[in-house]
């Protein structure tokens, strides 16, 4: 069968190139192809558009790019239906994804959705978009399941890929030899992998290290991005952010799928987060859940301390950061926290139960 996909960002990649793994355990014989990046190259798809073209953060950098995300969306929708596949699998990317699942729809084609996009947060309504335009969606955290049954739409609840990443993990014994990294305890850096999020956190990250002699401060450095935008001086390890963790003592996290990567490997941590003033002022008055980071929205209370925004200052992170080393008056109820929220996201195994359904499924509508 053919599968057509779309993943826009850096964890879709990753996230899809699992998927793909787990479609063809179930379809041997299956054809791929579609928007990502090297991951899911590396699967066996034919890579239209890289996702380094797509990633755009925040409701004011979106609006900057209008022209070419509309250029994309027509790139995208001739090569769909060019393509002609058996079904349109999206992953997460909700902007982009979304637009494409309705004209999937509007021309007669199955729409899978793997990775929900987060409605619960804000503008919930759009779960009625997903309902009409999407055959069939697999989300990863179980509360989204009566979150969609409001809506009278059913879900399927596959668990966390993240999980799955983490259960494939298999540490470089020489990670530190090889990047001239010292005994020295590790506070990790990990800003994200925008360059945005670079520009606006990296600098007050890297500010914090002169106050903490004892410890090293090692950023987690991505290849998609330009090598200048960190800064000269820091110690960077390239591709390695899952290495960086296994040997980190705390660590310091945009706010995103990092934060949950960092509590499942058990690595204090402070959350941050700092965008323009109107994304910010905007993002405030939409979103409508108590919580930014995903450590936090899973437990339902503040496991890890947010700082954001104005909140994003050397100052506050300095004193944030003391309370999660081992010295730390905070690090053990951390730790302990984390250990609840590892039972709360379950056992690995999302991605090939998404690639079986999605298997399930298609065979399903095709002998209709």
């Amino acid at each position: 069968m053919k599968y057509y996909l779309i993943a826009g960002e850096r964890s879709g990649d990753m996230h899809g190139a699992n998927l793909l793994r787990g479609i063809k355990n179930n379809d041997p014989a299956a054809e791929f192809r579609g928007w990502g990046g090297s991951l899911m190259a590396d699967q066996g798809m034919t890579l239209v558009t890289d996702y380094s073209e797509t990633a755009f953060m925040g409701f004011v950098e979106v609006v900057k790019n209008l022209g070419t995300i509309r250029r994309l969306l027509k790139k995208c929708q001739a090569d769909l239906l060019a393509y002609t596949p058996d079904v349109l699998i999206l992953i997460d990317y909700p902007g982009f994804n979304l637009r494409m699942a309705a004209f999937a729809k509007l021309h007669g084609l199955r729409v899978f959705y793997y990775i929900s996009p987060k409605v619960w947060a804000w503008n919930q309504r759009r779960a009625l978009k997903i309902k009409a335009n999407v055959d069939k969606l697999f989300t990863i955290f179980p509360f989204e399941t009566a979150f969609f049954k409001h809506y009278h739409y059913d879900v399927d609840y596959v668990g966390n890929p993240i999980v799955d990443a983490l259960a494939a993990f298999v540490p470089n014994p020489d990670f530190k030899t090889q990047n001239q990294l010292s005994e020295r305890p590790i506070v990790a850096l990990l800003p994200g992998s925008r360059q945005q999020e670079l520009q606006s956190m990296l600098g007050v990250m890297l500010a914090v290290a002169p106050r903490f002699a004892n410890y090293q401060f090692v950023v987690a450095g991505v290849s998609n991005l330009p090598a200048s935008l960190y800064p000269e001086g820091s110690k960077v390890v390239f591709e390695a952010a899952y290495d960086l963790l296994h040997v980190a003592t705390a660590a310091i996290v945009t706010s995103g799928t990092a934060t949950l990567e960092t509590a499942l490997f058990g690595v204090p941590q402070v959350v941050c987060y700092k965008t323009s003033g109107l994304t910010y002022r905007l993002a405030k008055w939409l979103i409508k859940v108590k919580y930014l980071s995903l450590v936090n929205l899973i437990s339902d209370k503040p496991v890890v301390k947010e700082l954001i925004q104005s909140q994003l200052t050397v100052e506050n992170l300095t004193t944030e950061l003391q309370k999660i080393i081992p010295t730390g008056s905070n690090r053990a109820q951390q730790l302990g926290d984390y250990a609840q929220l590892k039972l709360l996201v379950g056992e690995a195994g999302a991605s090939e139960r998404a690639g079986a359904l999605t298997v399930k499924y298609l065979k399903q509508y095709l002998a209709q």
